[in-house]
């Protein structure tokens, strides 16, 4: 984002998808916030550029990443309140204004950090949109391949989705934005994507409904 958040190198190094997704939930102005598997951080700090007034919390299972977490908020001068635990178990009655998740899509051989593996796509997007308040807003981003079983669970409860995929090299998707509001029975709207280097939201710091605006302008 044009220096304007810094990351440690460590045991995970966060790729343009945190920043495409902080992109993507910034422009929703919530006041609490959770990040469901927040690793160390990148997506988290990124949307605290978008909106530096909303208070943070971040979900994750493993104390190695929660504690690289901690030195990634320290080195942007951010607070993060981190909660140990697994999204598909965490027992809470606790709500958020704004939901928003990366999730463990890849498939095969977990690494050493055990992050983006053989997730249950379905379950951990139930799970996560079970922790957004009334009409509150969900947001994350997944692997084209996987689209479908985030959007399907998606609708069983939620209004007002939004799609936008980003396209690579190839014509075909390779990942999917989707946004939602829990509770409300607005339209999903399908929009007509956006290049995964588009310098104005991955250098230029730009949200998503920005970007799309200067396109349109």
């Amino acid at each position: 984002m044009g220096e304007r958040v810094m990351i440690r190198r460590g045991i995970y190094n966060p790729t343009s998808d945190a920043v495409w997704l902080a992109a993507f939930a910034g422009a929703r102005q919530a006041k609490t916030v959770l990040d469901a598997g927040i690793g160390t951080g990148g997506a988290a700090l990124c949307l605290m550029h978008h909106n530096p007034d909303a208070r943070v919390f971040g979900l994750d299972i493993s104390p190695d990443m929660m504690d690289e977490c901690r030195k990634n908020a320290a080195l942007n001068n951010r607070e993060i309140e981190l909660i140990p635990g697994d999204i598909m178990s965490w027992r809470t009655e606790r709500t958020f204004d704004l939901v928003m998740t990366n999730p463990p899509y890849f498939k095969g051989t977990p690494a050493a950090h055990n992050a983006h593996h053989n997730a249950d796509i379905r379950g951990w997007t139930r799970c996560a949109l079970r922790r957004v308040k009334p009409r509150g807003h969900f947001c994350m981003i997944v692997d084209a391949a996987c689209a479908a079983d985030a959007i399907s669970a998606i609708n069983e409860t939620c209004g007002d989705i939004t799609i936008i995929p980003l396209f690579g090299a190839k014509r075909t998707a390779e990942r999917v934005l989707i946004g939602a509001r829990a509770g409300t029975r607005g339209p999903t709207v399908l929009h007509g994507g956006l290049s995964m280097n588009c310098e104005d939201v991955l250098r230029g710091g730009l949200t998503i409904s920005d970007a799309l605006a200067r396109l349109d302008a």
